[in-house]
C-alpha cells in the first residue's frame, strides 16, 4: 500500500495534477509522522490505514461544518480529498456480512445484555478495523444486545 501511494504521488506529480499531488503529499508526510512518532524507520500499511482512516473522519466532519456555515465551496474541497483518501481505504463490509460478525462475537462472548457491550466489541473491533465505521460497529452491537 505503501508503494502504490508512492506510485500515486508520482503519477500526480506527471500529471501536473497539484490538487491531487497535495492530498498524497499530506497523506504520505501523516503516515511517516506516525512511524516516526511510533520509534519505526519504515511506515507500515497499518500506519497508512490508520492515517486514511482518520482523514477520512476529519475532513467529513469538516465538510459538514462548512456546509453549515454556507461554505460550499470548502466542502467540496473536503469531499474531493475524502474521495482520494478512500482510494487506499479497503472495501468497507457491508450491514450484512458486519451483522454475521456481530452475531459471531456475541455467541463467543455469551453476551446477553447492555452490559456485555464492551467484551463484544473487544472481540469485534479487531476484525473490522478499517473495515467499518467504529460508531456503526457499536450502533449495531447496541441493537443487537438491546
Amino acid at each position: 500500500m505503501i508503494d502504490l501511494l508512492q506510485n500515486e504521488i508520482r503519477a500526480a506529480m506527471r500529471a501536473k495534477d497539484k490538487r491531487r499531488l497535495t492530498v498524497l503529499r499530506s497523506l504520505m508526510s501523516s503516515v511517516k509522522n506516525n512511524a516516526i512518532d511510533a520509534g519505526v524507520s519504515d511506515p507500515t500499511d497499518a500506519d497508512l490505514l490508520e492515517c486514511v482512516t482518520k482523514g477520512i473522519k476529519q475532513r467529513k466532519e469538516s465538510a459538514a461544518e462548512y456546509r453549515s456555515a454556507g461554505r460550499d465551496d470548502l466542502a467540496d474541497k473536503e469531499e474531493y480529498e475524502i474521495s482520494i483518501l478512500e482510494e487506499f481505504q479497503p472495501q468497507q463490509l457491508s450491514s450484512h456480512e458486519l451483522q454475521e460478525l456481530i452475531d459471531a462475537a456475541v455467541s463467543q462472548t455469551g453476551a446477553t445484555e447492555m452490559s456485555d457491550m464492551g467484551k463484544v466489541l473487544g472481540v469485534l473491533m479487531p476484525q473490522v478495523k478499517g473495515k467499518a465505521d467504529g460508531a456503526e460497529v457499536s450502533q449495531m452491537v447496541r441493537q443487537r444486545l438491546s
